[in-house]
């Protein structure tokens, strides 16, 4: 049995073909804050490998709302430490180093994950270096253009749904812009773990969110929301007040005691003094990279309990393009950038 063991580990770990890490790459990158016009082309050095971190070869990578305020001088573009910077978090690819040879994700594994911008080099790019416990493997299912709209969308969604509103059967959870990237996500997470949900969005997108778990849908565009929801045990609050006051009328429908968990960055200035007047009980949501519960999202994506939408595709050259689309407001589930074939 001992020698059967050993002769497996060596097996596992026999060479694997290595390959080639350039030392420049092709990325999408600003030269400073500003307009879309910003995003452009450019080589850059590849990131390095340090200590148990993975190198990989990205297929494609996820455009999301942090991107577009970062690239305009709001969201963490106070953390970019210098010019030219590479935006993005999302990723889907293959790994070309691993941290050590035995480990289990090792060359040529798809995965997929999540890049702490700007602490790390972005994902618009056709190499990332990424920390061991930010990645898990693709589920195989997916396309790496969808596993690349999942990461960041799926992660903030549990976080807020799951781990802090604790998603059960009987409670009743408002979500706004639930046809959005994280939205979507929130809104079949928690009608997974039995909520009842309501969410809000645009006509166009109602029978598609009854598809995807929601109970009850609010036309923004033709309702007041408090005119026609009480007593909400849960807001997930995915605008703020950068529209129409959504985040502070939000307050009005939920039952006392009742909880509002922010994302935005930004959105809502005043969120926890309002919180407070309300009688009512908030918190800010900040996500998090984190392998072991994209592991758990990747068992919900593979047993079709849960889906990923994906609105449109661009080239990595258009990544300006992608950004402009994502500012318009009315993208249905996510935008991504095919960098490269696999």
């Amino acid at each position: 049995m001992r020698q059967a063991m050993h002769e497996s580990w060596l097996t596992h770990t026999a060479p694997l073909p290595i390959e080639e890490v350039p030392e420049r790459m092709t990325a999408a990158v600003i030269d400073a804050v500003g307009g879309t016009e910003q995003l452009h082309l450019a080589e850059v050095d590849t990131p390095r490998q340090v200590n148990s971190e993975f190198i990989v070869r990205v297929v494609a990578a996820g455009v999301n709302p942090l991107d577009v305020k970062t690239r305009a001088g709001r969201g963490v573009a106070a953390g970019i430490e210098s010019y030219p910077a590479v935006l993005g978090m999302d990723f889907s690819g293959v790994v070309v180093r691993s941290p050590y040879e035995a480990h289990p994700l090792h060359p040529g594994t798809e995965v997929y994950g999540m890049v702490s911008f700007p602490r790390y080099s972005g994902s618009y790019a056709q190499y990332v270096s990424v920390p061991s416990l930010s990645l898990a493997r693709k589920p195989v299912a997916l396309s790496h253009v969808e596993a690349a709209g999942i990461p960041v969308a799926a992660l903030t969604a549990w976080g807020m749904v799951v781990e802090v509103a604790k998603a059960h059967e009987g409670q009743r959870i408002l979500i706004h812009a639930g046809s959005g990237g994280v939205g979507h996500f929130a809104v079949q997470f928690a009608a997974y773990f039995g909520a009842h949900v309501i969410a809000t969005g645009s006509a166009r997108n109602e029978g598609w969110l009854h598809e995807l778990g929601a109970k009850e849908f609010v036309d923004y565009e033709s309702q007041r929301f408090e005119d026609v929801l009480t007593e909400v045990d849960v807001v997930i609050d995915l605008v703020g007040n950068v529209h129409d006051d959504t985040g502070s009328r939000s307050l009005k429908v939920l039952r006392h005691g009742g909880l509002i968990v922010n994302a935005p960055t930004g959105s809502w200035p005043t969120f926890l003094d309002e919180v407070a007047e309300a009688g009512a009980r908030g918190t800010t949501y900040k996500v998090a990279p984190d392998g072991n519960t994209l592991s758990t999202v990747s068992r919900l994506l593979e047993s079709g309990d849960v889906r990923v939408f994906v609105d449109q595709v661009f080239d990595l050259s258009q990544a300006s393009e992608a950004h402009a689309a994502l500012e318009t407001g009315h993208t249905r589930g996510k935008i991504v950038l095919h960098v490269a074939d696999s």
